[in-house]
């Protein structure tokens, strides 16, 4: 039998129960301990999730040094994600963490280089890749049914009112949400972003301080543009979290709702001022190792620090969905088209 894996996760904030209560149903891992800053927050989550043997600590060092654990998770605010790997990777652990990587694109490329280094393993969580509805648009895409892709939009529409800390951050739809929609347009056109046009603002009537609302134009490989809009400010006929999709490619089209709702439509005859089209279904497609949201990153992460496979949110690679966060608010910032080539 395969040994457990000891693990200690790191930031014990509201966020953390998704990943606690992930982890009660992975058999291969042991919660050897938890840290917060604050201990009383610590020792709740210990106690709601029956971890009475973990190591409660405020100190990371102090965890690592008492448990050795294996893997380090990574529950943190963005702008500890830096420290905390480079940590936990010094002391030989493989590490998981929360969106965004990092908080700045120095921090990133020194933790992914110094997860290189310590040949160990650090990814991301991206849950919503980890979204059957999603692996079904990917299958579908992959078929090459529509010929090759041409054009991607999606549209993010919420009215959210979180209160907090997001009502008066900087960028807050950018930074603090279009992470995961960056990372959907990645995983479905299979391309990278090289460069991108965004505009913000905080339109009349926002109860954030800071600009809520953002459309953006991205330059991606093999020819791909993609286009963003999105608020947080939106009052009326939202959209799901997923967003709203129009996918285009050379022989046809395909719609998502980002809930249930597929449509497609590939040309089936030319030679009139209109093509006469022909609706195609989106099968349904299952794939039980990409799916389960938070649990289903953790699952494949743990799966990978055993067997030595690489994680589909490995680092390296998801550095590119950070990378048009930054761009995008690079060039809103300038008000100019912003090369990623020249981050």
């Amino acid at each position: 039998m395969t040994p457990k894996l000891k693990a200690v996760l790191v930031g014990c904030g509201g966020i953390s129960r998704t990943w606690l209560a992930a982890l009660k149903d992975i058999n291969d891992v042991t919660l050897v301990g938890l840290v917060d800053l604050r201990e009383e927050t610590a020792r709740e989550r210990a106690a709601q999730y029956a971890l009475q043997d973990a190591m409660i600590t405020t100190d990371l060092q102090t965890a690592l040094d008492k448990t050795h654990p294996d893997i380090v998770f990574d529950c943190t605010v963005p702008t500890a994600h830096h420290e905390v790997t480079l940590t936990a990777l010094a002391r030989g652990c493989h590490v998981l963490g929360e969106k965004p990587l990092a908080d700045t694109p120095a921090h990133a490329r020194e933790m992914v280089q110094a997860a290189q280094a310590a040949r160990k393993l650090y990814a991301v969580i991206q849950n919503r890749r980890y979204d059957p509805n999603i692996r079904r648009l990917k299958h579908f895409l992959e078929s090459g049914i529509l010929g090759r892709i041409t054009t991607v939009n999606c549209d993010f529409y919420i009215g959210a009112h979180f209160g907090g800390f997001r009502d008066h951050m900087e960028h807050v739809l950018l930074v603090d949400m279009a992470i995961h929609t960056f990372d959907m347009a990645r995983l479905l056109s299979g391309t990278d972003a090289r460069a991108v046009y965004c505009h913000e603002w905080n339109p009349a009537g926002s109860w954030y301080d800071r600009d809520a609302s953002a459309i953006a134009i991205f330059e991606m490989t093999n020819d791909v543009v993609y286009t963003y809009r999105g608020s947080w400010c939106s009052e009326g006929l939202n959209t799901t979290w997923e967003c709203t999709w129009r996918i285009i490619g050379e022989k046809g089209t395909v719609t998502w709702d980002g809930a249930q709702d597929f449509r497609a439509q590939v040309v089936a005859k030319t030679g009139s001022f209109f093509s006469e089209w022909q609706d195609i279904e989106v099968p349904l497609y299952d794939d039980p190792l990409k799916v389960g949201g938070h649990a289903g990153v953790i699952r494949e992460f743990v799966r990978c620090v055993q067997t030595g496979e690489t994680p589909e949110t490995i680092c390296s690679d998801n550095i590119n969905s950070l990378d048009m966060v930054f761009g995008a608010v690079e060039s809103a910032e300038t008000q100019t088209r912003f090369v990623m080539s020249d981050s």
